[in-house]
């Protein structure tokens, strides 16, 4: 037997696949985004909530239990009491828990907002993660699609708050129960048709990505790709996919709306559907939102299986560089709809409900590629330099920064080991620190301190050639008695944050 003890293996660090870390730059870019988001709701009149990020599997909705291990799509575990919990995969689900749980107290109608990550147990891709943020707004217990195209024009004043302008975004408003009148109308109504339909919505949503004439072939007997790889159709007949095309085809519904009543005069809930988007258009109209805005677009099938009634997606509208160099439309960037049996499923009573989700991963990256996200400058902290280890001076410099501070200033004393002056600088050079605050023992005999404007100094250092021109253009750095720091201080990041706005 070898004696020697086998050497430790050192744990190896590893990011789960699907999540990742967030560097500052993108935490104060989502906060500052939110921020815009959340005054827009909040002008609307609606209030925060927040719910947990477990909930009871059987409570989410989506993804029910169907084997000993509810793993479909969600990540799950066993409570000490054997029940399934899961990580929420929207906001929506918690929502309508919640309100059902405190129906007796809550006042309707309910508006009230939320943002935070959710979690999908899926394979991870390009652009694909298992945790993301949604910011969600939601009205509970208004019936009227008044408050869908309430929704409908929060949104669009939310793109507008984040610098989007008018011609880079279009909501797109559509209605489940026209599609439903639509497929009714063609013999696809009733429980037996069931699968039929959701290959037909299927089918739909992918006419962005194939156009009119795969979509067509989707609704036949099924279309072959680049790969030979071939999709079963639904298999209609050219009546009924010229019906579908037809409505899914509509770009101007002033135009359309009498032959889409038409088309669904024989269904009472695709007549309702078409009355329902006649009332939205109206509405949103009288408020001043013209169809470069707000518009209703019949190809919009979003989450259909899901909804109600009227359904809308926010689209930018504006090219993005893609991972291939190549210019594509950047796209749906949030949506939502009515959803009027998620909170019955509580209750057994009907209890209307609307919302809107924005995903803020995507709408970031968005506003990125606009500049219109993280352009503002955050100023590293001052660095309060560490001369003297002695429990007077450590005291010294501890009340300059705590000054600094309750000033409203960001600054930090130097807390690393290297006492040599040279590597405190590097350290606050690194740190993109814009001064440095200097006390030695002459300075502290003196009740004074040197105040090193290290951005102009480091300008000055690709000027100056010599050091007799460095001597006589010491303004980077200046003496102050220790009352005057905080003034002094606040000069010099005034006239840097002056600097930079002249530089662009």
């Amino acid at each position: 037997m070898n004696e020697k003890q086998k050497k430790t293996q050192k744990l190896r660090a590893r990011l789960p696949r699907g999540f990742v870390d967030r560097p500052a730059a993108d935490i104060r870019a989502v906060d500052e985004m939110v921020s815009k988001i959340r005054e827009v709701y909040e002008r609307y009149g609606f209030d925060p909530v927040e719910t947990p990020l477990f909930e009871y599997t059987d409570a989410l909705g989506k993804f029910l239990p169907d084997s000993d291990r509810p793993n479909e799509g969600v990540f799950s575990l066993t409570d000490d009491d054997d029940q399934w919990l899961s990580l929420r995969y929207d906001l929506t689900a918690p929502l309508a828990r919640h309100v059902a749980e405190n129906f007796n107290e809550i006042q309707l109608p309910y508006r009230t907002y939320r943002a935070g990550y959710v979690f999908r147990n899926e394979k991870p891709g390009p652009g694909r993660f298992r945790q993301f943020m949604q910011f969600d707004a939601d009205t509970v217990g208004a019936a009227g699609v008044q408050a869908d195209a309430e929704m409908c024009m929060m949104m669009a004043d939310t793109m507008e708050a984040l610098g989007i302008a008018r011609g880079d975004y279009v909501i797109r408003v559509n209605n489940r129960k026209v599609l439903d009148g639509v497929l009714e109308a063609i013999g696809l109504g009733g429980g037996e048709q069931m699968n039929t339909r959701l290959t037909v919505l299927r089918a739909i949503d992918k006419l962005d990505k194939f156009g009119p004439e795969g979509v067509r072939l989707l609704l036949g007997e099924g279309r072959k790709d680049e790969s030979g790889d071939f999709t079963k159709g639904a298999g209609l007949d050219d009546e009924q996919i010229g019906k579908i095309l037809f409505f899914v085809g509509i770009t101007d519904y002033a135009e359309s709306a009498d032959a889409l009543a038409a088309l669904v005069a024989g269904t009472a809930r695709g007549a309702e559907g078409v009355n329902e988007l006649n009332t939205i258009r109206s509405l949103v109209l009288s408020a001043g939102y013209e169809a470069d805005r707000i518009k209703i677009d019949p190809s919009v099938v979003r989450g259909l299986e899901y909804y109600t009634g009227p359904v809308f997606e926010a689209e930018l509208q504006f090219a993005v560089t893609n991972e291939k160099g190549e210019k594509v439309v950047f796209g749906s960037v949030g949506g939502g709809g009515r959803y009027d049996g998620l909170v019955s499923r509580f209750m057994g009573q009907p209890v209307p409900a609307t919302g809107f989700s924005i995903g803020v991963s995507r709408l970031m990256t968005a506003l990125k590629n606009l500049g219109k996200l993280g352009v503002e400058h955050v100023t590293a902290p001052v660095v309060v330099c560490v001369m003297d280890r002695d429990i007077e001076s450590m005291g010294r410099y501890q009340r300059f920064v705590q000054d600094l501070r309750h000033a409203g200033i960001r600054a930090e004393m130097y807390q690393g080991n290297k006492k040599n002056f040279g590597d405190q600088l590097k350290y606050a050079d690194r740190r993109g620190s814009p001064i440095a605050v200097i006390q030695g023992g002459d300075e502290r005999a003196s009740g004074v301190v040197q105040i090193k404007d290290l951005i102009e100094g480091k300008r000055l250092s690709g000027e100056i050639e010599d050091n007799v021109a460095w001597r006589e253009a010491r303004a980077a750095q200046i003496s102050v008695p220790e009352g005057e720091l905080v003034v002094k201080i606040r000069e010099i990041l005034a006239d840097q944050a002056e600097d930079r706005k002249r530089a662009g």
